[in-house]
Order: C-alpha cells, then structure tokens, then sequence
C-alpha cells in the first residue's frame, strides 16, 4: 500500500519534540519542509507520488495516496505525529480535515463545516443565506438540462459540482451545447449534476484571509488576469498581480463577506480565500470560497511584503499567538508589486525553448520554473503539470512592471519539431482609469 524512505535522523540533528506530517510533496512543499527543520521539527512528508521534491529532504517519507484517509491517519498515529500541515489545493485542504479528526490532531475546521467551502450547491446555499452576490447559476441534471437552464441568461461556464481544478470547466453559449458536454463535465465529479453559471466578463480578484480570533486579516487582493485562447474553454490565467491596482474600489465589501462566511463555518483561526469578479454594471460577485491559501501564488506575497505563508502556517501548528504578532499592522497594499506569469502549451512534444536564459538576466525576475524540458510532451489529463512555464516578477511600479512582462510574454517560446510555438498566447489587462 505505501513504502516508506528510511529516516534521515542521522544527517540531521533535530530535535524530538515535534513530529510533524506535511500532506503534499510537490515543489512548493519544498520551502515548508525546509523551514519546519530549520525550526527543529521532525518532518515526515506523505502523498502518492513517489519521488516528490518535498520527500528527498523529508526526515522520513511515505507514498500514500492522501484520499485514503484511514491509511494516512493510522501512520499518523504509528508516527507519534503532533502536528498536520497541508494546503495549496482543495484536495489537500479537504483530506487534510478528514485525516486530522480521525488521527486526533488539530486543524482549523471540521469536516462538515469544510463542506461549505468545497461542495457548489452547499456554498451557493450559504452565499444566498449570507445575502452575498454571486453570478446567477443552476443545478443541472442530466434529464432535465434544459428545463434548469431555463432562468440563466448566456454564456454560462459549466463546472462539475464538488471536482477540483480547472478540468471539466466550460464556457457555453446555449442549453443545447450544455446537454453536450453535460457527461464530460460530470466525469470529474462524484455527484450525477453540474453547475451552471452566467458568465462574468468583469475583472477577477484572488484575496487571500488568514481568520484571527473569527475575523479576517486580509493579505491581500491580487488581479487576476485571463487570456482568451481556445473557444469552449475559460479565459486560463496568464498572470496575477499582488497588489492589484483596483484594491481601494473592492476591499471594503470583500473583507465584510469574508467576515460573514467566517462566522458561518465557523473558523476561529485559520485560511479563508476567496475568488471575485467585480466590475461597474455587476459590482462585486463572488466566485468561491476556499479554506486553504492559493497554490502557484502564495510565494508572491512574500516577494511584494516579506510575509511567508510557510512561517503562518507551522505557526498554527505550533505557535498561533505568532500569527497574531505577525500580523499585527499587516497592509493589504504592501510594499512592492510583484507578479507571476504562467505560461499555458497546447499537447506536443518540446523540441527546444527559447527566452528563459535571456529572462533570468532580468533584475525583475526572481524565479523561473519550467515544468518540462526539450524532449517532453505537453500533456492536460488530470495529474499533469498546471502550467508549461512560472515566472515570478517583483518591480516597483505597475508601469515597470507591465514592460517586463510584455516583453517576457513576446520573447518566450516553447518550439515543437516543425517550428510552431506550443505556447498559448497571452495579454495584458486594460485597466484605463479605475486603477488608483
């Protein structure tokens, strides 16, 4: 069922008296691991994937599929582990709960308050008893599709009900184009229904809460930013933008829902995330909640103010009177204005990639990962790599800041044999006068 890395006690001298499990060992667990040790803590990292980056430097390791919580719970309590840390994706955040009550250990929720925060149907329930705005939607079943699209206006982005990730996200012009796709998008569910939800063009947030003693500290609001590619499909990411420009027209309303959806679930201390739309015919509508801090992002926050999400979350574990120090005076406006960019490949081999060296040499650019080399093949099925290639930027002005990733944008390429670029086009947003 799993196998186990022989422990690392000998090449490092760490102390006893914690034992913590890290669910997740992909890159950005890498950092979190580091720091945990670093803090004397005996890091044991646990997900199924054999050879993840977090597992080479983990204390002691074990390849255990994180959806088997009985499994991973009963080596929780044969470890003595003290302490259970995860995030980053809606998988992990909600296994996470679910190991923790039956391995006895603390987290910020239980499970079937985290439901508000993962299951559609139950969220847009909470959203309509809280009184919060969201994009107008519908159950849809499939033998009556086009009766429960009756009350929505088009376009309208499909989405399973309770799947994570963006697979099985569809922007639709018709009921009839629904009812098509209808069993693809439900694949990636457990439930037999999907959502539907009229399409919001306006501008798109991130904000990312830490709760403190019920209330939300706000982190920050990020733009993000969407580039239209191919038709059928939502506009993907191409880049997100910590502070974002808009923050004085949204922050007020958007840390009142927070607050409200907080109190709901309950959660005295803990991550609360949100995405949003806003723009001036629709105001704010939100697109979800989140009980965890958002993947491929958060190292942003610490590029723009110096805050790490890593130190925040082992201080939950082990020290929550620090987070409350740490973000004691904590601006949402932050110190620097820093970016990711991601970029996104159609399916093919990479015969060579072209702009990264010159990249590197730029002060702005802080980090480049490219998640696959010449050789490899671009691939979208559930478990592939998000992205081709990340880039994070940090400036000191949005003006410098746009320049860098035009010319990032234009000068990257990820070539197959026959010449043509796999990469996905991407633009930048006009935000004309409504920036501060």
């Amino acid at each position: 069922m799993f196998s186990r890395r022989l422990s690392r006690m000998k090449e490092r001298a760490v102390s006893a008296d914690h034992r913590l499990v890290v669910l997740g060992s992909m890159d950005e667990f890498v950092k979190l691991v580091k720091m945990a040790q670093d803090r004397g803590i005996y890091v044991i990292v646990c997900d199924g994937y054999a050879n993840g980056p977090a597992k080479l430097i983990a204390d002691k390791s074990y390849d255990i599929d994180v959806r088997d919580v009985d499994a991973v719970a009963k080596m929780c309590r044969e470890e003595r582990a003290d302490g259970i840390i995860s995030s980053f994706s809606d998988v992990l955040a909600e296994n996470l709960v679910a190991i923790a009550e039956r391995a006895g250990l603390p987290t910020y929720l239980d499970s079937d308050r985290l439901r508000y925060l993962r299951d559609k149907t139950m969220m847009k329930a909470m959203f309509d008893e809280l009184g919060v705005p969201y994009p107008k939607s519908a159950v849809v079943r499939r033998e009556s599709a086009i009766e429960d699209l009756s009350g929505l206006s088009f376009p309208c982005v499909v989405k399973p009900i309770d799947a994570y990730g963006s697979h099985g996200i569809h922007v639709l012009d018709s009921p009839e184009e629904i009812a098509s796709y209808f069993e693809e998008s439900a694949s990636y569910s457990k439930a037999d229904c999907i959502l539907a939800e009229e399409y919001n063009d306006g501008f798109e947030f991130n904000m990312m809460n830490w709760v403190v003693d019920g209330e939300p500290v706000v982190l920050e609001i990020a733009d993000r930013e969407k580039t239209t590619e191919i038709a059928h499909t939502t506009p993907h990411v191409s880049r997100i933008v910590y502070p974002s420009r808009l923050t004085n027209l949204v922050i007020d309303e958007a840390r009142e829902i927070v607050s409200k959806v907080a109190r709901y679930v309950g959660m005295v201390d803990g991550p609360l995330c949100m995405q949003f739309f806003w723009s001036e015919r629709r105001g704010l509508q939100v697109c979800e909640c989140a009980g965890r801090i958002f993947g491929y992002e958060h190292e942003l926050l610490e590029l723009a103010c110096g805050l790490s999400i890593e130190e925040v979350l082992l201080d939950y574990v082990y020290d929550r009177d620090r987070i409350r120090e740490r973000l004691r005076g904590h601006s949402p406006y932050l110190d620097r204005i820093s970016a990711g960019l991601y970029f996104h490949g159609y399916e093919g081999r990479i015969c060579r990639i072209e702009g990264l060296d010159e990249a590197s040499e730029r002060p702005e650019v802080k980090e480049i990962l490219s998640y696959y080399a010449p050789g490899a093949e671009i691939r979208h099925g559930v478990g592939d790599k998000p992205y081709v290639i990340r880039i994070y930027l940090s400036a000191d002005s949005y003006k410098e800041l746009d320049q860098v990733t035009d010319c990032l944008y234009r000068s990257i390429k990820v070539l197959s044999q026959d010449g043509s670029n796999l990469l996905y086009g991407s633009e930048l947003t006009s935000y004309d006068e409504l920036a501060r």
